[in-house]
């Protein structure tokens, strides 16, 4: 009976589009931070692509919302709806604020591990990328989606264990060389890089408890 009574009432929004057209957005801006850190591309227009890509999202982010509010009938709770987007769009905002790092300290000298975190980011942003479709069907991808997560969490734990190596290899440099404007410089690259994670394992928390709840 509430399926034949769903089907009457009118749908004004796709989500599951605009949760796509989102993550879309982040891999654009992840490709280009990995890019940036490896000195591939030309980096004025790797920042440039980041920049118009979290602008991008801002703007699907407000037809989310407008959505959830004109919609009568969703997918999932709305409250579910918004936390989702929301932790989707902590990850371009924490890709950005790392980018707009790179350019107000006019960083080029990557750290390798640096390069490696952008790189996890990057490959992070993929499995969210394949994980967001499944949504369309939760009993029937349950199981699938738990594996992404998954493994979207033991990215950050990865990233976690490069972060520390990394900043003991900065504060090592730095105390041998007397370079401490260095490392403080360093270590901001590497807690926006960090937080780039935590921001990704945000969001695989919130698949994870929509799976729990609809599958």
């Amino acid at each position: 009976m509430f399926g034949w009574f769903r089907r009457l009432i009118p749908q004004s929004g796709d989500f599951f589009a605009l949760f796509e057209r989102h993550a879309a957005a982040c891999e654009a801006a992840a490709v280009a931070l990995e890019q940036l850190t490896r000195a591939e591309g030309n980096r004025d227009k790797c920042l440039a692509v980041i920049r118009d890509e979290e602008h991008a999202a801002d703007e699907i982010i407000r037809e989310v919302l407008s959505e959830v509010r004109s919609t009568f009938l969703t997918p999932f709770d709305r409250t579910a709806i918004t936390s989702l987007i929301g932790a989707m769009d902590d990850t371009i905002d924490e890709i950005q604020s790392c980018a707009s790092a790179i350019e107000l300290y006019q960083y080029r000298e990557f750290r390798p591990e640096m390069k490696a975190m952008a790189g996890e980011a990057l490959n992070a942003v993929r499995l969210i990328v394949e994980a967001l479709p499944l949504l369309r069907d939760l009993p029937r991808n349950g199981h699938r989606l738990h594996e992404l997560t998954a493994r979207i969490v033991a990215l950050e734990g990865q990233v976690d264990v490069i972060h520390t190596h990394g900043l003991q290899a900065s504060f090592a440099k730095a105390r041998d060389g007397g370079d401490t404007l260095g490392y403080i410089v360093d270590r901001e690259i590497y807690k926006h890089l960090e937080r780039i994670a935590d921001a990704f394992e945000d969001v695989a928390n919130e698949i994870d408890g929509l799976v729990i709840e609809h599958s």
